[in-house]
């Protein structure tokens, strides 16, 4: 049984949510602010996966993580193609792509603030 995600700390679960998907490999990882954009979450975090086995792994390895140390229980959306993974973490939301898929719908430039770029999350930053 799934429970709607519950708020959590937003800037402890985004460093989470980051050094989670570090720990397991995700490439590309991109942290969107979307205070004053959205209703829906605080932030955005769009990683991508280098095959549908990894990024399906990534999303239920993340999703894992943050029921046992936050108690938040993630929607996920997704998982059974491993294309385009959702996680609905309350104050994060995560998509996680294959590479391809992620180039072809570009999400992250429909997030940002013109004129800026995606700016690449490296371990030292998290």
């Amino acid at each position: 049984m799934t429970a709607a995600p519950k708020r959590g700390s937003g800037d402890a679960l985004l460093g989470r949510i980051v050094s989670s998907l570090e720990e397991d490999k995700a490439e590309e990882i991109v942290k969107i602010n979307l205070a004053g954009k959205s209703e829906m979450a605080d932030h955005m975090v769009v990683c991508s996966g280098r095959s549908s086995r990894q990024v399906t792994g990534l999303a239920e390895k993340l999703a894992d993580r943050l029921k046992h140390e936050f108690g938040i229980f993630c929607k996920i959306e997704g998982k059974d193609q491993g294309d385009w993974v959702l996680i609905d973490a309350g104050d994060v939301i995560v998509h996680v792509f294959r590479p391809e898929v992620r180039e072809f719908y570009q999400l992250e430039k429909m997030w940002m603030n013109p004129g800026a770029s995606a700016k690449v999350v490296t371990p030292s930053e998290a």
